[in-house]
């Protein structure tokens, strides 16, 4: 359900930080001014957006990996955000339709992408709940966590330091994330170990990956 992946190289990181560093930011609850959780900050500045982006959103279709796991369909564009000492996001789960000038997405996937490093702040972990358990997330600059957005999570208070992220939010083609995970997993195995099969179990294998996956993509 979880995925950690690297996708952004180092200049990357760099470019994406400079564009942001000399753009506006304002209250991140312009994008929902209902929501008593929520106290950081968010990129508004059209030409830093549209460039930051464009540059977030090219480099997770271009990573294997995430295109893998994540079987998207639509992604929105990647949104900066920052914190600042005292700032957190509370406990929620995040809103399941997306509304975007093309028209609304389903949030089937979650993904933040670090941009700052964990040591760049005191607090801010990405807490995702699991039941009673949780995962905590701090990652190097470049690198991303995808996780179901149904999961309770939060971004927990800085005491010191900034914390820089970018998020987004991805519908997919395998709505259901049992199934995604099948798939993944099947297609995984099939990539690892399929040559090393007798063909005629190799060609049964293709079979049911094909058929899953009529029966399962939108």
């Amino acid at each position: 359900m979880f995925k950690q992946l690297k996708i952004l190289d180092q200049s990357q990181v760099h470019e994406v930080k400079a564009i942001a560093g000399s753009a506006q930011f304002v209250d991140g609850k312009i994008s929902n001014p209902h929501s008593k959780v929520k106290n950081n900050l968010q990129l508004h500045d059209l030409d830093a957006y549209n460039k930051t982006s464009k540059i977030l959103h090219d480099a997770l279709m271009s990573n294997p990996e995430f295109t893998d796991f994540a079987f998207p369909e639509k992604i929105a564009p990647p949104l900066i955000t920052r914190y600042q000492p005292g700032m957190h996001y509370g406990l929620h789960a995040d809103s399941a339709i997306i509304p975007l000038p093309d028209g609304p997405i389903r949030s089937d996937i979650s993904c933040t992408i670090f941009l700052s490093g964990p040591n760049d702040s005191k607090g801010g972990a990405l807490h995702v709940t699991q039941g009673e358990a949780g995962m905590r997330f701090k990652g190097l600059p470049g690198t991303a966590i995808v996780y179901p957005s149904h999961t309770l999570h939060e971004v927990e208070p800085i005491s010191e330091g900034e914390r820089i992220v970018a998020i987004t939010f991805i519908q997919s083609r395998i709505r259901d994330v049992m199934k995604r995970n099948l798939m993944y997993e099947l297609n995984e195995v099939a990539a690892l170990e399929g040559l090393n099969m007798r063909d005629e179990n190799y060609t049964r294998m293709q079979a049911l990956q094909y058929n899953l996956m009529r029966m399962w993509m939108e």
